[in-house]
């Protein structure tokens, strides 16, 4: 083992001798000793970036030519590199996607695109709020099931709903949501099949608002890849005003109890006794 380390480390030390153009005086005695012509310098020149002439230690006239890669080269890992850049280029691709979307013109929609887009969605824009309507009515128990876009929700008069952010109706518009999956009452209850074409839920936009931040994150191992990402999703505030298509019980008077009634005859009897004092006194 020895032997052959020593063997190695003069071979290297030969190899510096040979191509180092003015070698120190050790490398020169060493040269001499090992009895290695100078060779002309032309021979020493690389022939490419990545190929040198070496001379060979048994012949002095011969030479031979060894390959050498950088750490430039990507011969090898060229699919390597261009599958990483791809992925690389995606994640630009969305990180620089609001910008992108800001840049472009947004498309005009004309009123019939915006009224079958608006009831594949599941409502309809009636126009705007006034201050002399009257749309907010009192708790009537009856409720619906109605579906905007693919979500489904169960509502009343007065409730209120956050569903995905709704083109083409700003705040204070007056909407009409006409995919009634099912009405319900204290007496009656009817069921679509799958619609109920004759009922209907009247609704107003309160809002547009951000829902809470979402953090996505994305990790594959032992490829120093990692990805965060927030995400905060665009909602629309509604809130339910009346529902039509149903008979709607009459909400019955609370009646008085026995105790209230006593109170108030107390009360009568009170209010008369004070009416005799004064009148005998005067």
């Amino acid at each position: 083992m020895a032997n052959r380390r020593s063997f190695q480390t003069l071979t290297q030390q030969l190899y510096k001798a040979t191509l180092h153009p003015k070698p120190s005086s050790s490398l020169q005695q060493l040269r001499t000793l090992a009895q290695i012509p100078n060779f002309p310098q032309k021979f020493l020149q690389p022939t490419s970036h990545e190929t040198f002439l070496t001379p060979n230690l048994n012949s002095s006239s011969t030479h031979f030519t060894t390959y050498r890669h950088f750490s430039s080269d990507r011969h090898d890992n060229s699919d390597n590199d261009d599958e990483s850049e791809e992925d690389d280029s995606d994640y630009d691709d969305d990180d620089t996607g609001d910008d992108a979307g800001n840049s472009v013109l947004k498309r005009e929609y004309s009123p019939e695109e915006r009224e079958t887009e608006a009831a594949a969605i599941g409502y309809k824009v009636i126009g705007q709020l006034q201050r002399s309507d009257r749309v907010f009515n009192p708790y009537e128990p009856v409720f619906a099931v109605i579906q905007i876009g693919a979500h489904q929700f169960k509502v009343s008069n007065g409730d209120c709903i956050y569903t995905e952010k709704l083109k083409f109706c700003e705040v204070n518009d007056k909407l009409i949501l006409n995919k009634v999956l099912m009405l319900g009452s204290k007496t009656q209850t009817m069921i679509g099949r799958p619609l109920l074409p004759e009922a209907a839920v009247h609704a107003v936009v309160e809002e547009h608002a951000l829902d809470a931040k979402v953090i996505i994150f994305k990790k594959k191992r032992r490829k120093n890849y990692r990805r965060t990402k927030g995400h905060r999703q665009e909602l629309t505030k509604l809130r339910i005003t009346d529902i039509q298509g149903i008979e709607k019980p009459a909400t019955p008077t609370p009646a008085k109890t026995e105790k209230a009634a006593a109170k108030e005859v107390e009360k009568v009897a009170v209010a008369a006794k004070k009416v005799e004092k004064v009148a005998v006194a005067a």
